[in-house]
């Protein structure tokens, strides 16, 4: 199933049927059950250190062949000058750096193996024979096991980078000639057998097993094969996306002697970030309510016409929980983009910024410690919309942890309540009888709904808000029709001024939580985090 929001070159899949959460972290690569157990016994049998470590940074950089390829992905402000007339070599030597790397991963992950490459690289080299080098590099491209798959890669890594350092030698690389080398590469790794990560928001049980009993087991409770799949995709996804962090803060604090390697590793990784997370909220956005409708059309017509009646009161009940299912992931989905938007365009440096490796470092580890209690706080979000209340020492566990997410929760209470104080302030002084400045002036009302959904229901989900229905309902009517009727706009000004006064009680409760003790909270920080959320 392709998604518009996906990277060139990266495809998206969801199995169709079958038991969501097994699926998603089995089937989203399509390896056939022999080549799955066949790479099962390869991993098993790896006795390097930190081998999971390894093979992930691996298979994330590959996969940022695909991702860096288009420039959407890429961090810095918004392009103001069209891509033809962009200049790309600073993103290639990026790009280069990050194969390089990717090269060294894999001599790791060959051990003695890579010794036998190095030796047929030199016969390919040395031999006059032309039937005699054609025999060895067919050889070295067969993929019959895991062995032979990495030595093929082993072999494209490396006569790619030699390639790149031809290009670099050119004094400009237009997008052309950026995109139809990074086509090289990805056309390489989507030819792969058992190392083609070229899905977007694919899953491997190597990496994604969800370790908290808590998730998994709030996971199997979902009712409807839709309702368990999106459930499942969002909270691998989420996980999945820490991952990235934890790639990201290490590469952020390692002291090596290779400096600029490290900058195009973390440049190729966060492409991949913002294309999982581009396609995981343009998912929800477009597709959860489609099939979580299908899904309870599916579960009534199931019902015999007899026991209509007697499992009214049940269905209701499950209708109710599918739309807080709808409203929670659509939800993050607002959150996503926000966060998303404001990291890469405000935090870090465009690939051509030419920043020092301090100064990207110090940009590096801003926007992950921004993003990592986002992503957290999303986790426990859904799983208070699905009715349960995740416990933070049960899913994430350390005191830093659940500091991160108090802190980050203290600050959204804080931020959504001058948009709501900002909201009833604006609404009250508004002439609502004047139908053609309706049209023209309410455009605040449509903004202020889009900040409610990625911001405000979040916060009205996770701090068990008493008013939560009747705001919802005020809200509802609101985004109802295209104009503004004055009695529902004084509704929700009056659960808005509600809500404000609930919001601010809040703030004055998470700022006395253990975890916060001594923490003071940065007001102008918070301040200067919403002028950029709102866009300013």
């Amino acid at each position: 199933m392709p998604n518009e929001g996906a990277p060139n070159g990266v495809t998206t899949l969801f199995p169709a049927g079958g038991a969501g959460y097994s699926d998603l972290l089995s089937r989203t690569r399509r390896l056939p059950k022999d080549q799955r157990t066949a790479r099962d016994e390869w991993f098993a049998g790896l006795t390097i250190e930190a081998k999971d470590e390894l093979l992930f940074e691996f298979e994330i950089l590959l996969k940022g062949s695909a991702c860096f390829a288009n420039p959407r992905n890429h961090p810095g402000p918004p392009r103001r000058s069209p891509i033809v007339g962009t200049d790309f070599k600073d993103g290639m030597q990026l790009f280069d750096d990050g194969m390089q790397h990717a090269t060294s991963l894999a001599r790791q992950l060959l051990g003695p193996r890579d010794r036998t490459f190095v030796f047929h690289r030199y016969l390919e080299t040395v031999l006059p024979e032309d039937r005699i080098r054609g025999r060895l590099i067919h050889e070295s491209g067969a993929q019959t096991s895991p062995e032979e798959s990495l030595v093929a890669l082993r072999h494209a890594l490396t006569s790619t980078t030699e390639m790149i350092e031809g290009v670099l030698r050119a004094p400009r690389v237009n997008f052309r000639l950026f995109y139809a080398v990074m086509s090289l590469v990805q056309r390489e790794i989507g030819q792969n057998a058992f190392f083609n990560p070229l899905t977007a928001l694919e899953f491997r049980p190597e990496f994604d097993r969800i370790r908290s009993t808590q998730v998994l087991e709030l996971i199997h409770s979902v009712r409807g094969d839709e309702a368990h799949r999106l459930v499942s995709l969002t909270f691998l996804s989420l996980f999945r996306m820490l991952r990235y962090l934890r790639l990201l803060s290490r590469i952020a604090v390692e002291t090596t002697s290779r400096r600029r390697r490290a900058v195009g590793r973390a440049y190729l990784v966060l492409s991949v970030l913002r294309s999982d997370a581009r396609a995981l909220s343009d998912y929800l956005r477009q597709h959860s309510g489609v099939l979580l409708a299908e899904s309870f059309d599916r579960e009534i017509f199931s019902v015999a016409r007899l026991d209509i009646h007697t499992e009214s009161a049940a269905l209701r009940s499950h209708g109710h929980r599918l739309i807080g299912i709808k409203s929670a992931l659509e939800g993050i989905a607002g959150s996503l983009r926000l966060e998303m938007r404001r990291a890469f365009q405000h935090d870090l440096p465009a690939p051509d910024h030419r920043s020092s490796d301090h100064e990207f470092r110090v940009s590096l580890q801003k926007a992950v410690t921004n993003l990592r209690p986002a992503i957290r706080n999303a986790i426990l979000f859904l799983g208070r919309a699905l009715g349960v209340s995740l416990e933070e020492g049960g899913v994430f566990d350390d005191q830093a942890a659940r500091r991160e997410t108090s802190e980050r929760l203290r600050r959204d209470v804080w931020m959504f309540a001058q948009i709501v104080r900002a909201f009833s302030t604006k609404a009250q002084h508004s002439a609502t009888e004047d139908r053609w400045a309706a049209i023209q002036g309410f455009q605040y009302v449509r903004e202020f709904l889009s900040y409610f959904q990625a911001m405000g229901y979040p916060l009205l989900r996770t701090a068990d808000y008493p008013r939560f229905d009747a705001f919802m309902a005020a809200m509802g009517r609101l985004g109802d029709t295209d104009l503004v009727d004055p009695a529902r706009l004084e509704d929700a000004i009056d659960e808005c001024m509600a809500f404000n006064g609930f919001l601010q009680r809040l703030f004055e409760q998470i700022s006395k939580r253990d975890v916060l003790r001594g923490v003071g909270f940065d007001r102008r920080g918070a301040a200067e985090a919403l002028r950029l959320y709102l866009g300013d």
